[in-house]
């Protein structure tokens, strides 16, 4: 194998994330300045092949392997033909996970009253939740939290912007009725 291809390995490995020019260089072996040069040599040679889709976006800090620009609408219309949606289990699954985290799977279903494996596997799948650790107990169950993905896609800078539940909770009080039963019982003796 070549140079050029462990780093592109690496570079494909490690996703969106993206990585620094010092994880490289620690990776493959070499000087900052030899790896910096096999990066600008990988970047020059996807923009001169029309036959490759993959393009390195570079930042500051970060190196990131991404599709050529060019590309975006047929990446967008894949995007929009997959189930990118979660069913309203998975919300609520989200939803108590974001507010109660850490915590564990079993913890969640007394929540919810049923089981959540399925909704756990594709809150993780699409990367919105991730294993915070295990706790220190019999069977050592996994404990869940939110990730970074989850912060960028609700469009939060912390846990601390999620909404006040007991705002929730009075605003859910003030728009419902107090008692529907009675509400409905005193109607029919008007009758």
């Amino acid at each position: 194998m070549t140079k050029l291809s462990e780093l592109e390995a690496i570079l494909f490995i490690v996703g969106e994330e993206g990585t620094t020019i010092e994880e490289l260089s620690a990776l493959l072996g070499h000087t900052r300045e030899e790896t910096a040069a096999l990066v600008a040599e990988l970047a020059a040679s996807y923009e001169a092949n029309d036959n490759t889709a993959l393009h390195l976006f570079e930042t500051e800090k970060q190196i990131v392997l991404t599709t050529k620009k060019e590309l975006a609408p047929i990446v967008k219309r894949y995007a929009q033909g997959t189930s990118n949606t979660l069913s309203q289990a998975a919300v609520e699954t989200l939803a108590i996970i974001a507010y109660k985290q850490p915590i564990t799977r079993s913890e969640v279903e007394l929540i919810r009253g049923v089981q959540v494996s399925g909704a756990i596997q594709r809150l993780t799948a699409h990367q919105l939740i991730e294993e915070k650790g295990r706790v220190d107990g019999p069977g050592r169950p996994i404990l869940y939290g939110t990730t970074n993905h989850f912060l960028d896609y609700f469009g939060l800078r912390s846990l601390t912007d999620l909404p006040d539940i007991q705002d929730i909770e009075r605003s859910l009080e003030e728009d419902a009725p107090l008692d529907l039963f009675f509400d409905g019982v005193h109607e029919g003796e008007n009758e």
